[in-house]
């Protein structure tokens, strides 16, 4: 795959792309766990808001 960079630009790529910070291997993204801790939250604060006004009331 031919680059659109001059030769130049290109080493400096590749040297930003292999330094340590970039080269760290990282876990699958995974959607579906995000949307399980929000919907927790999103309870949780929901239960909170009802115990609490129940308190005032």
């Amino acid at each position: 795959m031919s680059s659109r960079l001059n030769p130049e630009d290109q080493r400096r790529v590749e040297q930003y792309l292999n330094t340590p910070q970039h080269r760290i291997e990282r876990r699958a993204f995974r959607p579906w766990l995000l949307m399980l801790a929000l919907l927790g939250v999103v309870a949780g604060l929901g239960l909170l808001s009802r115990l609490l006004a129940a308190l005032v009331t």
